[in-house]
């Protein structure tokens, strides 16, 4: 019996060492993740990856082996052999070197750019590491470092927006850790970045991590898990690829981790005295995702994942505090009347998320259709869901297709989205928070005062068009976006004001035109974008802190904004 499960454990073993390679961190130089996620939509990818749970596993005998550019240097060399013992089936391996630049010349802009922070003027994040493997063990280390010049720019002031804007304005920052500035000093840190350590077994692994996360199926937004925020430390259970079964195959992740705030001084305290200070406690949160792919059709995936966050001081103990991922989503399930609402989930002081998502890719049009419908709030039970579904609802759809050209590998590719995280009417008839923020877990739901989820932020609409030439890692392209700015703060101003039709035009929209390109040299990968973007009523700002007779023509006070960004890879 000893010695069967000695074999047993020396296969697995194997088995992991022979497939198992690092992880392609989320967001690598942005476009390089997206090269592969083509190829399916070309019908080339074999791997049945649903794209939908990253970061993904890169291990020889599949897709990520292959070449998309027909150029020497592809991602299967995206690491260096240092060191190789076949005794102990050890090796060492040099990762890449990425360097990452941005600009903005007037206010903080951009978002889905991890351990980088909001801020005006030059920021840069440089990070390179090791990756070994012993047997079933793996280790990565990849730290990242920032810095940010973090120069003064126009914030929000009740000295030059109405003076209705104060209690809204303060109310809003006491549910959330979302620094319009980290500081008046330059800002500088040093990270575990994209680091891991992981005990491997067939498909399965289990381990201690820092890396970015990413859940759902969206390309420039998604609900729960995006890298929109630096990385946090958590402990994760996941698949390293699909697990196949009778009924189709299946991806997933169980994490639980820390958040900490961003221990930014606050500015806005200053200007105003109703923001109150946060608590000083980290933040416990433990999440799930889960995707299928039904086995009768083909390139159909769906999903759905939860998170939960709690104060550690509230998190309580016993197998359900630690993981209240598996407990009930309707709230008459716990409803023992011991808290202001009448049930135990809000007694308990927890802050969840829900979303359900599908991906269907069309490899003969050579497109893909997306949609995540996400809550951040618990439904009473089944009427109420069935009644009001909208309720503290967001959402995210979107579609790309590529476009044959007449060279061969060359396409076109058309992609829209649009994200939707403004609290629907139910606002009007019942209590609901913003979306990431919470009136318990007063750091809202962020890492480092950024937002895990969506880079559009609470209350934030976006939509984004994006059209470019393709082939292989090689990218140009054009990027129109609007992105309209915490509706939900507007509308608590405007209506609490004695003078609310005076601001119906006053919401802060950005408009940006972006040129975007990803280009191979060697073994270099070089991506860049550039976007000019006008600010509409930035701040929500007028002349004279409140608006003129004519609520259609006034002293508007716009910006315009320059946001450059350039990344740099060294491939082994």
């Amino acid at each position: 019996m000893k010695s069967k499960t000695l074999q047993l454990v020396l296969m697995l073993s194997f088995l992991s060492v022979s497939l198992f390679a690092q992880t392609l961190p989320v967001g690598l130089l942005e476009n390089v993740e997206d090269a592969y996620r083509r190829q399916q939509l070309l019908g080339k990818d074999t791997t049945g990856s649903s794209y939908m749970v990253r970061p993904l596993f890169m291990y020889s005998g599949n897709d990520f082996a292959l070449d998309p550019d027909s150029s020497r240097y592809s991602l299967h060399k995206l690491r260096k052999l240092l060191f190789s013992d076949p005794g102990s089936k050890a090796e060492i391996y040099a990762l890449p070197v990425i360097w990452q630049q941005q600009i903005n010349t007037h206010h903080p802009y951009g978002m889905n750019d991890g351990s980088m922070i909001q801020a005006k003027g030059y920021q840069t994040q440089l990070s390179a590491g090791l990756f070994a493997k012993i047997g079933p063990l793996t280790i990565q280390l990849r730290p990242e470092y920032v810095y940010a010049a973090n120069t003064d720019f126009a914030e929000m002031n009740p000295l030059t927006n109405n003076v209705f804007f104060t209690t809204p304005y303060s109310k809003y920052y006491n549910n959330i850790d979302l620094p319009e500035r980290f500081g008046t000093d330059p800002y500088s840190k040093l990270s575990l970045g994209q680091s891991s350590i992981r005990l491997n077994l067939g498909p399965a692994s289990f381990g201690y991590s820092n890396e970015n996360l990413w859940w759902g199926p969206g390309v420039r937004n998604s609900l729960l898990m995006t890298n929109n925020a630096s990385g946090f430390r958590h402990f994760t259970l996941n698949t390293t690829k699909p697990a196949k079964t009778p009924i189709g195959s299946f991806e997933g992740q169980i994490i639980a981790g820390r958040l900490d705030s961003s221990g930014a001084p606050s500015i806005a305290s200053a200007k105003f005295n109703e923001i109150l200070k946060k608590p000083d406690d980290w933040r416990y949160i433990s999440g799930i995702v889960i995707t299928y792919q039904p086995k009768w059709i083909p390139n159909l995936y769906l999903g759905f994942d939860r998170t939960f966050v709690v104060y550690s001081e509230d998190r309580g103990s016993g197998l359900g505090a630690y993981l209240p991922i598996f407990s009930s989503t309707q709230k008459s399930s716990f409803d023992d009347g011991s808290s202001p609402t009448g049930n135990k989930d809000d007694a308990a002081r927890r802050d969840q998320y829900f979303s359900a998502f599908a991906r269907w890719v069309l490899p003969e049009a050579k497109a893909e259709v997306y949609f995540q419908f996400g809550r951040n709030d618990h439904s009473n039970d089944l009427r109420d869901l069935l009644v009001e579904p909208e309720h503290s609802r967001a959402y995210v759809v979107g579609f790309r297709k590529l476009v044959p050209l007449t060279r061969p590998d060359e396409y076109i590719q058309v992609g829209a989205e649009v994200t939707q995280l403004e609290i629907p009417a139910t606002r009007d008839s019942r209590a609901v928070e913003s979306w990431y923020t919470h009136y318990q877990v007063k750091h809202g739901y962020t890492n480092q005062g950024q937002v895990l989820g969506a880079g559009a932020g609470p209350g934030g609409n976006m939509q984004t068009l994006d059209v470019s030439w393709n082939k292989g890692f090689k990218r140009i392209g054009i990027q129109l976006e609007r992105w309209v700015h915490n509706n939900d703060l507007f509308y608590k101003f405007a209506y609490a004001s004695l003078d609310k039709n005076q601001y119906i035009n006053r919401h802060w929209v950005d408009l940006a035109l972006g040129m975007t390109g990803s280009w191979t040299f060697n073994r270099f990968v070089v991506n860049g974008q550039l976007s000019l973007i006008r600010s509409l009523n930035y701040q929500y700002r007028w002349k004279d802190g409140k608006p003129g007779a004519d609520y259609w023509d006034w002293n508007k006070q716009d910006a315009n904004n320059v946001h450059m960004k350039v990344g740099l890879m060294y491939l082994w």
